[in-house]
């Protein structure tokens, strides 16, 4: 069993940055296939996020120029640097798979960012 526990959140204000941080362990996951997703209220859970085996990254218009997606040393680590965060990105955090089906979800970790 795969679990994935999310942190690094916040409340910030417009224009501000977050890193968050995301740690996998447990069995039958693969570190080079985890990205970052978020759900705002209402919405329907998105990838913004995500980083291939060679260091490739990829991400949502959304986020691009704002966001840095990064794997750390230990295996299983993964990273969401964030900066001129804007009220749009405000929203719960996950990492996850990007390739076949999801590991049970996290819990999150909740990004709000006041105008």
């Amino acid at each position: 069993q795969v679990q994935l526990v999310e942190s690094g959140g916040g409340l910030v204000q417009a224009g501000g940055s977050l890193r968050l941080s995301c740690l996998a362990s447990g069995s039958n996951f693969s570190p080079n296939n985890l990205g970052w997703y978020r759900q705002a209220p209402g919405k329907q859970r998105e990838l913004v996020a995500s980083i291939t085996s060679d260091g490739g990254t990829s991400y949502a218009d959304s986020v691009k120029g704002r966001f840095i997606v990064a794997r750390g040393s230990t295996k299983g680590t993964l990273y969401l640097s964030m900066i001129n965060l804007e009220p749009e990105d405000t929203a719960v955090y996950y990492c996850n798979a990007v390739r076949g089906p999801p590991h049970p979800w996290g819990r999150g970790t909740q990004v709000t960012v006041s105008s």
